[in-house]
């Protein structure tokens, strides 16, 4: 048994020590916005905040990460469910296209924003570059992520 602190609750799981962080996620929390992607940390679509900040769970083992507080993409809106800033942001800016790295892409730049709330264009590529957008939104994540640090 592993005890998981994930989005603020408490969670106790029966899984193999060296199990990815993905996979207690979505199969054991049914927690499924955090996507696999890769399996190789290459790509960004599984990206969840270990401690505040961007990790990747595909290759993360759970009990590396027992009673640490982990963020998943279901947890940055706040409790009355309204988005987050970043979320709206990628809604006014139309970013997703197939949607699939969005998850992955929006914890970053919510990480990116906590520690930095105005950042520069290098600033924001620099902590997008592990983030794969296959349908090339890339200048369409910028603009959200600007515009997020604007609100």
């Amino acid at each position: 048994m592993i005890e998981l602190k994930v989005n603020d609750q408490i969670q106790i799981v029966d899984v193999e020590a060296d199990t990815p962080l993905l996979w207690v996620i979505r199969e054991q929390l049914n927690l499924v916005g955090t996507k696999f992607g890769c399996g190789m940390a290459q790509c960004g679509a599984c990206t969840v905040h270990l401690n505040g900040q961007p990790i990747r769970s595909c290759v993360t083992p759970v009990s590396a990460v027992a009673g640490q507080a982990i963020t998943t993409i279901e947890g940055i809106a706040d409790d009355s469910g309204k988005l987050s800033k970043v979320q709206q942001a990628w809604i006014d800016e139309q970013v997703p296209q197939c949607g699939y790295c969005q998850s992955g892409q929006i914890m970053s730049a919510v990480a990116l924003l906590e520690s930095n709330p105005n950042p520069s264009d290098s600033d924001i590529d620099a902590a997008m570059r592990g983030n794969v957008c296959r349908c090339g939104m890339y200048g369409r994540i910028k603009q959200a992520i600007k515009n997020a640090a604007s609100v």
